[in-house]
This record gives C-alpha cells, structure tokens and sequence, in this order.
C-alpha cells in the first residue's frame, strides 16, 4: 500500500486540513501546565541523562498517537527488526544493513548468509587497538626512527565526515595522541595545503576506500606518496607511513602498503554509517582505543533503545515521525541541527550526509514515482554562531525550518567561573522559548513604547517587530560531550534517514546511486582522456 493510501496517513491528512491552521503553540502550553512532562522523554544512558523535550513542536497528544498508528501500519517494528537480524534490506543492492553489528558491545551472534560475523568484527577491532597503542604509544616508529606525530586521513564521503565530525567534536579526549588532519576533495589546494604543515619523518597517512579505486581518494593518496617519497627517497619506507582501510589487497600491495597493516569492513558497512568500522581510525588513533571503545557503547546502548522501547516512548522513532509530519503534511523543505557546542560545529555536516544521501530519492521500493515528499536540506552551524547569520530566516522568514538545538549541560572549559557556558544556555533556552512563543503585536507595542516611541514612528516600525512564533523545534540536552554520549546522539540522528525514507516513506534509503552514476563517471573519463593526466580508475569514479 503506497504512503498516501494509508488509512493513518488519512487520518493525519484529515486532522492536519481541519486544524492546522489554529495550532497555536503558546496556547497550548498555557492551557496545559503538563505539556513538557507529556510531550518530553528522558534516557537513562550508562554516563549520564538525554533529555529530548518535544513540547514545542506543532502536534497534539492526538496527533502524537496517529503518528505512532502510521508508524506501526507503515511496518516499522519488523523492519527494524530485520535490520538487526542481517536482512538484506538494501534491495537494489542485496545487501545488509549492518553497522549495529559493528558496536555490538553484546557479542551476541548476528548472522549474514549463514555465518556470524561478530568474529570479524571482533578481529578488526583487536587489530585497530593493537594498531592505534603502538603509535600513541611512540612504538611504531617512522623511516627515520621517529614516532609519529601528524595523521592525514584521505578519503572521501563517509570515509571523511564521520571521522572528521567525531575527532573534532572530543578533541578534549585526545590526551597527547597525534594531531589529525583530513583530506578529502579532489582540489590540489587540499592535498597541497595539507602536505605543506607536515614533517614526512613523522607523519602517518590512512587511505581509506573499500575498492581502492575511489579517485578521489587514490589521487590524493598518490600525491601524498609522492610528496613523501621525495623526503624519504625510499620506496620501502611508505610501509612504515601509510595503512590502507580497504579490503582490496593486490591494490593495496601494489600501492605499496604492507597489507599486514590493511584493515578490512564489509560491504554490509554503507559508507555513511562506516565511522563504527576501520574508517574510525583516526578516531582511535586520536582518541585513543578505550575512548573509541566508548564511542561504540554509547551508539550501542542507543541500538538497545531503538529495538526494544515502545514506539511511543523511543526517541529515534519519534523524532522520525516529527520530521514525517512536518514534510508531508506542512511541506516543510528544510531541517537545521543546531549544536550548541563549538566542537560540534562539524555535526550538521555529517548527519546532511546520513539525511540527504539516504532519502534523496523519488522512487519507492515498487519502483514508481512518489507522490509525497521525500527528505528535507539537512544543515546547520554552532550557536550562537548561527544566531548571527540565519535565525533571522528561522523567526520571520516564509519558510518553515523545524530544527533540533543540542547543548551539553557542562562545558568542556568552564571559563571565568564558566560564564561563557552559562550565556550559551541562556541563548539556547531564549531562542526555543521565543521560536515557540513569538512576539504579538500587543507585545511589540509595548516593547516600542517603553523604549520612547510613539505615534507614527511607532506605527511604521510595528509590524517589523512583530513575531509569528508557532516555529517547531526539539530540545536536546546532555550532560557533557562524552565520548560514550557522542555515540549515544549520532546513534539516534543517523537512524532518521532510514526510518524516514526507508520505512514510512518506503524508498531505499541505503544506496546512493549519485555515488555511482556511470554518465558522470563517463564524462569525467572523457574530460581526462583530453588531457595528458592518466586517470587512476574511471570505472570507480
């Protein structure tokens, strides 16, 4: 049955066309003092408690249950279950979808065409722990007999935002281990700027593609040779600086890396999920083994929550129905994730990946056309930074823009008796009240007059200062940004795009076909075949 024929679809069409346009949410908090107790959700994690306050949000406890009906007609429950169980729910593919697997803390058995493969996964993280210790520890020494300092990570897509979101956002956690850099674009300037900052007798390069044909990443990691080789004037050397993240060995050898340092993931890991596998080497490696094992309990406890509370009472899912709500039935284009914290301020870019790569489709699992919408712009910066450049859209722009606001309750640097932490608060919990409440004209009047205008100057500027507030947002708040609650939040974001897209919605939120598009990948062969530059791999652009 399509999306737009489910009778719970129905009935939230029905209730959105009779009421929508009285949703006030002002209103709705002063007639019922109970609305956060109600409409709000507490998780008691293993390192501390995540509030979600969905109070300010555009629903009622009515609309809250058809959701939940639509959820359940829409198959949710089993098909969170054949996640979990190896599925291949990647149809168009015939793969799983599996990095559960990969932060099953448990241990417990999952198995894919017959075969557990808690063993593998067991066995590459031993070897990454193994790996990550000898190189903070100094142990693994450069061509010269100097420990490593610097670590490039080069790759592209997943195998770029999930480390580079995680290793900035707990540089606090790093406690000495190697500086991290990141390059990913095919721009020289990248590669070029990047190289320029290193010492090539202690840095450390991870090239991370699952083929090793990825030519981006294999432009880029051949540059770094090169660069390398220049200074080291040995080819034997780049076994002591460079490790592949891949499964291709004879490409990884031929390159030039001992494929004893190769670490494997499997092609049930989707890239954009690939931060839990060997693509979080630099994470470990920055980090630390035990903060990267942590890092995997938190998305784990979060996996427990997804596949056992109630649908009415677990937050990814209710957090997906919202943002169900607010596509099909408001026909909101937008959704902003909006970190108070600064070492967050990559989070928006990993998760518009997670969101917009998975549900940036137009054809259901039937193979027709929808006729709904499908995935909202995913995007977002830190506060109050954005407080200075777009919430000016958010308050009285044209275009509804349903956001989450993040914030630790503790600073990671309390500073001046932690006054910049408690002036963030204040912003964060001023801008939600004031997206919800609005200002009305009254208010406005009053506000004008008490700062001395009157008449006709006051009239001209009224109705600039008058807010329409009835902007939807949640709240989620933590106690400090851990490396375990870090899992713990992206273990619950990430899960939007499948529930969204690849549930309700009924796509398949799994593959990206953009990724893998033989028209560009043709033309972008016929454009080098121009010129003297030899591509790397045309047929894996």
């Amino acid at each position: 049955m399509g999306l737009t024929h489910d009778p719970n679809f129905q009935k939230l069409q029905d209730w959105y066309t009779a009421h929508a346009l009285n949703i006030n949410l002002r209103h709705m908090f002063e007639a019922d003092k109970e609305r956060f107790n109600k409409l709000s959700l507490t998780l008691k994690t293993d390192d501390g408690d995540i509030l979600l306050d969905y109070s300010k949000n555009l629903i009622t406890d009515d609309v809250m249950k058809m959701l939940v009906d639509l959820a359940k007609s829409r198959g949710i429950e089993a098909a969170r279950e054949k996640m979990f169980t190896g599925e291949k729910i990647n149809f168009t593919e015939g793969r799983a979808v599996l990095h559960v697997a990969l932060r099953n803390r448990s241990n417990k058995p999952i198995i894919v065409d017959g075969k557990d493969v808690m063993p593998g996964v067991n066995n590459v993280l031993e070897k990454m722990k193994v790996f990550s210790h000898k190189v903070r520890s100094g142990e693994w020494k450069g061509y010269t007999g100097k420990a490593i300092t610097d670590v490039v990570n080069v790759g592209i897509g997943g195998s770029d935002l999930g480390p580079l979101m995680v290793t900035e956002a707990l540089k606090p956690y790093s406690k000495g281990g190697p500086h991290v850099w990141f390059v990913s674009n095919i721009d020289g300037t990248h590669i070029a700027k990047t190289l320029e900052q290193l010492n090539a007798e202690t840095t450390l390069f991870i090239i991370a593609s699952k083929t090793f044909t990825t030519q981006e990443t294999i432009t880029n990691a051949e540059s770094a040779k090169a660069w390398f080789l220049q200074h080291a004037k040995d080819s034997a050397a780049v076994a002591k600086h460079f490790v592949a993240l891949s499964t291709n060995g004879p490409k990884v050898k031929d390159f030039g890396i001992d494929t004893e340092n190769m670490f494997e993931f499997w092609d049930w890991v989707g890239g954009r999920f690939s931060l839990w596998s060997a693509i979080g080497m630099a994470i470990a490696l920055h980090i630390g083994f035990d903060n990267f094992e942590k890092l995997l309990s938190g998305a784990h406890w979060m996996d427990n929550h997804f596949r056992t509370a109630p649908l009415d009472k677990n937050a990814p899912v209710l957090l997906a129905l919202l943002g169900i709500w607010y596509i099909n039935f408001f026909h909101a284009e937008n959704h902003a994730l909006l970190p108070y914290d600064q070492y967050m301020h990559r989070f928006a870019a990993y998760f518009q990946q997670g969101d917009m790569e998975s549900n940036g489709k137009y054809i259901t699992s039937q193979g027709v056309r929808v006729n709904y919408h499908t995935g909202p712009i995913v995007w977002g910066e830190p506060g109050t930074n954005g407080q200075h450049a777009f919430y000016q859209l958010i308050h009285q722009g044209t275009r509804m823009v349903p956001a989450d606001f993040l914030i630790p309750a503790q600073s990671q640097h309390p500073i001046r008796d932690n006054l910049h932490h408690k002036i963030l608060v204040a912003n964060f919990l001023a801008q939600t009240e004031a997206l919800m409440r609005g200002k009305t004209t009254e208010e406005a009047r009053k506000e004008l007059e008490s700062g001395g205008l009157n008449g006709e100057a006051l009239d001209k500027i009224l109705p600039h200062k008058v807010f329409q507030g009835n902007k939807p947002t949640n709240s989620i708040i933590f106690r400090k940004l851990s490396p375990y609650t870090l899992g713990a939040l992206t273990g619950t974001i990430e899960r939007l795009g499948g529930l969204e897209g690849g549930t309700v919605e009924n796509c398949n939120s799994s593959y990206q076909w953009q990724g893998q598009n033989n028209l560009m990948r043709d033309s972008c062969c016929r454009l080098l075949k121009r010129t003297p530059i030899t591509p790397i791999s045309c047929s894996d652009v």
